[in-house]
């Protein structure tokens, strides 16, 4: 994981609202398109970058692939974050 592509992919609304449905529970890609009014392939490029990010995995289970967070990514994130703000100098 790079800061980098988490920063991007936390960039777009729609793949923020695909964390925060992942937060819930494990979700197919079926039942997370069902959630928005945009195309499939719209939906898995925004899988794909949130993959690619670290910050979603994927399992297949029986004939179905399961999404869910990786929230150790959003640690590293938040560790980041903390360490920015202490080094805030006087």
């Amino acid at each position: 994981m790079s800061l980098s592509s988490a920063f991007k992919a936390l960039s777009d609304p729609v793949r923020r609202k695909i964390l925060f449905l992942l937060r819930e529970k494990d979700m197919t890609a079926g039942e997370i398109a069902e959630k928005f009014d945009v195309s499939w392939p719209t939906i898995s490029h925004h899988l794909s970058v949130l993959k690619e990010a670290g910050m979603i995995v994927d399992e297949k289970r029986g004939h179905h692939i399961f999404y869910s967070l990786n929230t150790s990514v959003f640690e590293e994130i938040l560790a980041f974050l903390m360490e920015l703000k202490g080094s805030k100098s006087s």
